[in-house]
């Protein structure tokens, strides 16, 4: 089997296993377990926690010793941890065992770039041209497992609860593990050329953090966290909202195909994915994070004037078209630059960075924000009952304004001959 297939497979795996649970986690704690908007918060928060320190101590181990072993370890821990899940009730203990779960996968996402980019490096492919394609088996198996939990959940098929979605996911995990282990060539750690005395920090694998002295690695790292805050948002309370009965009644085409129209969002992913390499050639990174931010601003607005109307479910189609350009323009393209700009020795430590202030810092503070904000003015506390219009314009507000400052401050002269390697 060719390196391009493995690799495809790799990451159809990888994000399979997060489709499987992620987009009906909401449902699961609103609907299923009747948790509140901060109760949710904190659980949905979870993959922000875990990747505030876990990928960049996972990515440094990564490069001293056999990446590809570290990854399988994780995804065996990740589907044990999974699968007790079902077994928890109540909100804290809850959050507790996703984290631990969390801990486990979330460094992954980023392992998985640096393996791909590692191994096609030892081929002599370049990874901007040759990993974005690669990347969008990743969206693939991130769609399918939702249409998957979507025929085990509704009653329309098997009509199970959500639970079994968190078993879904481990049983995926163990089979990437299995994989990782006996089909993906060993990524052997980068060897030095300098024999020269290390510093303490070198002996630790902290120089990707002297990135942050860099005044053009600072402020990206800067708007990463900040955009970070709003990655996850539609994720947590996309299926929510969609399979809410006081919005869209049970029985309706949106409710009861909640995860599958969501999924178009990952469709358009694929097609978003394969258009990078040519809007970087022509625009550059500053010009393809831009258009990334106003996407959210786009996706975030339409959801908050969508109603249960026709012009609604447009609407909400829109939307989900509107959010491959939204997510991809800002994680692939953000994990390139990342490449470019970082020594090939701390190129996984750089990935964890990466994570950490997009899915960790990032994440953390958007989710538990949005959660006591919800709680706060968009929640009924005693029926539940919320307002998704007011959800949805202020978390569109926060992106215009986040777009609105990365336009001003973050200053990157794009040459197009540093991407003139980046095709399809």
């Amino acid at each position: 089997m060719g390196l391009k297939r493995r690799l495809i497979i790799m990451n159809f795996l990888q994000f399979f296993m997060w489709g499987a649970w992620m987009m009906t986690l909401g449902h699961y704690g609103f609907v299923e377990k009747q948790w509140n908007g901060a109760q949710f918060g904190l659980v949905f928060s979870t993959m922000g926690f875990a990747s505030l320190i876990m990928p960049t101590l996972f990515g440094i181990l990564a490069d001293k010793w056999k990446a590809n072993y570290v990854y399988a370890i994780l995804h065996l821990l990740f589907g044990a941890t999974m699968c007790f899940l079902p077994l928890i009730e109540a909100p804290l203990p809850f959050f507790w065992l996703l984290l631990l779960a969390m801990c486990f996968y979330m460094p992954t996402i980023g392992l998985n770039n640096s393996v791909g980019f590692r191994l096609l490096k030892s081929e002599g492919k370049e990874p901007t041209k040759y990993f974005p394609p690669i990347r969008v088996w990743g969206t693939v198996g991130f769609i399918i497992a939702m249409w998957v939990t979507n025929f085990f959940t509704k009653p329309w098929g098997l009509g199970y609860s959500i639970k079994v979605s968190f078993i879904i996911a481990a049983v995926s995990a163990f089979g990437l593990a299995l994989y990782s282990f006996f089909f993906l060539p060993v990524v052997k750690k980068v060897e030095s050329d300098v024999t020269e005395k290390k510093t303490w920090v070198q002996s630790l694998g902290l120089e990707a953090f002297v990135l942050f002295r860099q005044k053009k690695m600072l402020l990206f790292f800067i708007f990463s966290m900040l955009l970070g805050g709003a990655l996850q948002l539609t994720n947590a309370y996309g299926d929510s909202f969609l399979q809410d009965a006081t919005v869209f009644p049970q029985g309706g085409i949106i409710n009861n195909f909640s995860t599958i129209i969501l999924s178009i969002s990952q469709i358009s992913e694929t097609l978003f994915i394969l258009s990078i390499p040519f809007f970087l050639k022509r625009f550059g990174i500053k010009k393809v994070m831009l258009l990334s931010m106003i996407a959210w601003v786009l996706r975030f607005g339409l959801f908050g004037l969508a109603d249960n109307t026709v012009t609604g479910f447009i609407l909400i189609i829109t939307s989900c078209i509107v959010y491959g350009m939204a997510f991809d323009f800002f994680n692939i393209s953000g994990a390139l630059f990342v490449e470019q700009n970082t020594d090939s020795k701390i190129t996984a430590s750089a990935q964890g960075v990466f994570m950490l202030m997009t899915n960790g810092i990032g994440a953390v503070l958007g989710n538990l924000i949005a959660g006591q904000v919800i709680k706060q003015w968009f929640e009924d506390p005693v029926s539940r009952i919320k307002d998704w219009p007011g959800i949805w314009i202020s978390f569109a507000a926060y992106a215009l304004v986040v777009a609105i400052l990365f336009a001003i401050l973050f200053r990157h002269k794009h040459v197009p001959v540093e991407t003139a390697n980046i095709s399809h």
